[in-house]
């Protein structure tokens, strides 16, 4: 989720709980090495031993098509002690498919096996391989055969979004199309797409058949939706009623969005920092009314200043402390 779900935000919902895994948004590999600074810019909790600072791992994610730049940066990669290398065959963004990475990919089960392998070869087999995949580029035609080249490849797991290229974030999400794809392969696969509530969430364990998912747009607007899924949809019978109230009420997601603001200072040109804070409002409007009513009061706010005002007023605070000492969590 590039632009969205970076280190300040992953560093903000994995204080809340429930989450076991992050993946990076995707370093783009072209036909060069990258130099360390430009994979810990994306993945700064490599400075951290690969964790969040709430202790959650981190899996960085490459994007590319060419197969020995992708085998040559995963291998400097593993060097930098990553807690494992995803690899991207599922972006839809017309940018990146243009130049043949992402969703694009999915065209030629051939090159992603090739690159999958390469990566695998190339970097230490302690460190793991995954893949995160759709379901096709034009149509799913080819999703099992995708998801067979990953196994082959040495992939040690797969996430498949349960949509193709074309379908974008359309819903539905087609999880009956994954349990095909796991009939189709041995290695784990993992559940992901439109995956907002608990009651999604245990549809979709039940359509897809897997036991693992992975929540991308419903956790941000929903920052308690990981705790309330392992509370409930993995943790009650499957015909328990289900509370899809969301884990955390709004006076706890409060001092996370100051928590992320301070977060954000450091790290965001002045100009974008106020974006930032009424792009996560947005999608918490899906879960709280009270978001809603933000959001609309300082959807007009651009400068920095204006937006640290604002945000210090939001929860009755005097202040918001400083970058370098964030407000912890209750």
């Amino acid at each position: 989720m590039e632009g969205l779900l970076d280190c300040s935000l992953r560093d903000a919902l994995t204080r809340v709980g429930g989450v076991s895994r992050c993946v990076s948004e995707f370093i783009r590999i072209t036909d060069t090495l990258l130099p360390e600074r430009a994979f810990k810019r994306i993945v700064p909790e490599l400075n951290h031993g690969g964790r969040t600072p709430a202790g959650v791992p981190v899996r960085a994610q490459l994007l590319g098509s060419d197969v020995a730049c992708m085998a040559d940066n995963a291998a400097k990669l593993a060097g930098l002690g990553p807690e494992g290398i995803d690899l991207n065959f599922g972006c839809p963004a017309k940018v990146v498919n243009r130049h043949g990475g992402g969703a694009a990919l999915l065209q030629t089960p051939e090159l992603i096996h090739d690159i999958v392998l390469a990566v695998r070869r190339a970097v230490p087999a302690h460190v793991p391989v995954s893949a995160k995949m759709r379901l096709g580029f034009h149509d799913d035609s080819l999703a099992e055969t995708c998801a067979q080249a990953i196994e082959a490849g040495g992939a040690s797991e797969l996430v498949v979004h349960a949509r193709t290229r074309a379908d974008g974030y359309r819903p539905p999400a087609y999880w009956d199309r994954i349990a095909d794809i796991r009939q189709a392969v041995r290695l784990p696969v993992v559940a992901n797409g439109e995956i907002w509530t608990v009651s999604d969430a245990r549809r979709c364990l039940r359509e897809s058949g897997c036991t693992d998912l992975m929540l991308g747009r419903g956790i941000v607007a929903d920052p308690g939706l990981a705790l309330a899924i392992r509370a409930q949809a993995l943790a009650l019978p499957g015909d328990a009623p289900l509370n899809d109230q969301p884990a955390v009420p709004w006076g706890e997601v409060v001092p996370l969005l100051q928590l992320y603001w301070q977060l954000v200072l450091p790290r965001v040109v002045p100009k974008h920092r106020a974006g930032r804070i009424k792009q996560w409002l947005n999608y918490l409007r899906r879960t709280y009314p009270e978001a809603e009513a933000a959001y609309m009061d300082c959807r007009t706010l651009r400068d920095s200043r204006d937006m640290q005002v604002w945000l210090q007023g939001l929860g009755g605070l005097d202040g918001l402390g400083t970058a370098e000492h964030p407000a912890q969590l209750a």
